[in-house]
């Protein structure tokens, strides 16, 4: 019996869609950098501005950090500011409450989870406590940017910012300060943008571009069992894509900037876990991303607990960029 040309063509739809997603490439390590004088030991977020690597740790509300290559290690040295009161962020009470509570114990009531800056030389600082972005100029001036009075509810909405300690993660503009890509960490992640018009920062046509729920066998500890929710740890726009860190699937995927689709991804797991680099947490501790031409620089907020080789400052991982490059199809 012979098949139809339409039926033959759902089977291989069907067939297609059913086939699972080639592995990621893994990404060569081709350095690691312990990080000295981060307060806590946590490196939540990391940019390249200019000349200088810049660095903030969640537990630090007044200051982030220069970071200076050394042989053996490179050294976090503080620059120091003054935020002023956070504005209201939409979250709601118990939200902030639970938030307020464990940072007193903790320290870090801002809990800074990234930075990025740009061409102008301001640097974007996301606290995550605060569903808010606080934006430092190049002479030290410090003012929270006024988001949309929309974008929290809105990402709630969508299923996302729902949880403790499951809010805005990670940060992006562009070099000309128009377009600011948000990712929500978990439960559900995603991915929003704003654009500056007229100076002030709108929502054009809807701030959220993604969100979406799902868990993932641990790779940390594959034979556990367990399942860990997708997640986003940092983002990073190059070349006109943005790129998101995804710290349970030790991997970078770039995305289109306009609708937060996964277009191509590359892992590292195959650095992250071998036996001296692992970690006890099933979650990873890749916590910020920042991208050239040449190389990925991945940042690791271990909270000052120690790998299976003894190692317990935080770290920063230099890896090959892909052959192809980073936007290659």
């Amino acid at each position: 019996m012979k098949l139809s040309a339409a039926l033959a063509g759902l089977l291989l739809s069907a067939a297609l869609q059913a086939a699972p997603a080639p592995a990621p490439v893994e990404l060569q390590l081709l350095a690691e950098h312990p990080v000295d004088g981060l307060d806590g030991s946590n490196l939540s977020g990391l940019a390249r501005c200019g000349d200088e690597w810049l660095a903030v740790s969640d537990r630090a509300d007044d200051r982030l950090y220069r970071l200076q290559a050394r042989v053996d290690s490179w050294q976090a040295v503080a620059e120091r500011f003054s935020a002023p009161a956070a504005p209201a962020s939409g979250l709601p009470w118990g939200l902030r409450m639970r938030s307020w509570a464990i940072n007193q114990l903790r320290g870090g009531s801002l809990d800074f989870e990234g930075i990025s800056c740009d061409g102008a030389g301001n640097r974007y600082l996301l606290s995550e406590t605060q569903a808010a972005v606080l934006q430092l100029g190049p002479s030290g001036s410090a003012e929270w940017l006024t988001l949309p009075a929309g974008l929290v509810r809105q990402a709630r909405a969508s299923g996302m910012l729902l949880g403790f300690n499951a809010l805005f993660e990670g940060i992006a503009i562009d070099a000309q300060g128009e377009r600011l890509w948000l990712a929500a960490e978990r439960e559900r992640r995603g991915l929003l943008v704003l654009h500056k018009r007229n100076g002030g920062w709108h929502c054009t046509g809807g701030c959220v571009l993604l969100s979406e729920g799902g868990l993932q066998a641990s790779l940390a500890q594959p034979d556990s069992g367990k399942q860990v929710p997708l997640d986003f740890a940092d983002l990073h726009y190059f070349n006109g894509r943005l790129f998101s860190l995804e710290r349970a699937g030790h991997r970078i995927c770039r995305r289109n900037p306009s609708s937060g689709a996964s277009e191509k991804c590359w892992s590292f797991a195959a650095a992250a876990l071998s036996a001296p680099r692992r970690y006890a947490s099933p979650y990873g501790v890749a916590e910020a991303l920042w991208l050239d031409q040449d190389s990925a620089w991945v940042g690791l907020d271990n909270g000052g607990k120690a790998r299976a080789d003894g190692e317990s400052r935080p770290l920063l991982w230099h890896l090959k960029a892909p052959a192809d490059g980073w936007s290659a199809p």
